[in-house]
């Protein structure tokens, strides 16, 4: 038999490229949770299944290996599955293509929550859907580490914004695609023309609700620029994204 795969082409609009004509992260990260929902509605999991009981998915970590950019005009498809959980983390992979060419692959770890209280479900929490889903061990990219380290003496607030109802989703926070705005907006026009996302990773740590002021920090080290996500001086979020240089 054949090992699971979600497959789904998707016919994209002007509005997910940025300005060098390349898809944007945000509409990335639409698109892989696009295709993670249409998975878990086939699989029994989706959130139409988990609405009656409370229950919900949030991500907690992403990581992201570009291949190449994904153009406008490009035909993108994404191919998703979850592997096997572990604990009270429930992992997903993906390869998104550009025509018939591999252009990215990422690995997501989501966390299933009661959304009374967000306290954490381990997988017999959903038991008769967990024994039946055909999980698949195969993975697209090995992640270097899902832990980022904390930002040094080096960091520099770059800028503070606040959550608004047009960051949130049905949870009531800002949505994790969301988060790829806030840090990305942490680099000039120039910078981001200059050269091109390597890699770049997400930890999710706590929600940003609506009002939360969120101050944005960066630093820039060797091989890579780390970016945190604070609100009144509390980390929510972190990325890591390391760059190519030289636009291609």
């Amino acid at each position: 038999m054949e090992a699971y795969c979600h497959k789904r082409d998707y016919q994209l609009r002007y509005s997910d490229y940025d300005f060098k004509d390349e898809l944007s992260i945000t509409s990335l990260l639409a698109l892989v949770q696009e295709s993670a929902c249409l998975s878990a509605n086939e699989l029994g999991f989706g959130y139409d299944d988990l609405k009656p009981k409370n229950y919900g998915f949030i991500v907690v970590n992403t990581y992201c290996k570009f291949l190449r950019p994904i153009r406008l005009g490009d035909a993108v498809r994404v191919e998703t599955w979850p592997l096997p959980p572990r604990h009270v983390l429930f992992e997903r992979d993906y390869r998104v293509f550009a025509g018939e060419e591999l252009a990215a692959v990422l690995a997501s770890r989501w966390c299933l929550v009661d959304l009374e209280n967000f306290s954490l479900l381990t997988p017999s929490a959903l038991q008769e859907v967990h024994e039946r889903c055909p999980y698949r061990a195969e993975k697209t990219v090995e992640v270097p580490s899902w832990k980022i380290p904390r930002l040094g003496e080096g960091a520099r607030e770059v800028y503070r914004l606040r959550v608004k109802p047009s960051h949130c989703d049905h949870y009531m926070h800002a949505n994790n695609t969301r988060y790829a705005d806030f840090f990305f907006d942490c680099f000039s026009m120039e910078e981001l023309s200059a050269r091109r996302v390597s890699s770049f990773q997400i930890v999710y740590s706590k929600q940003a609700r609506e009002g939360k002021e969120l101050a944005l920090f960066r630093e820039d080290l060797e091989n890579c620029t780390v970016l945190e996500l604070r609100s009144e001086g509390e980390l929510l979020s972190q990325m890591r994204v390391v760059f190519q240089e030289g636009a291609v």
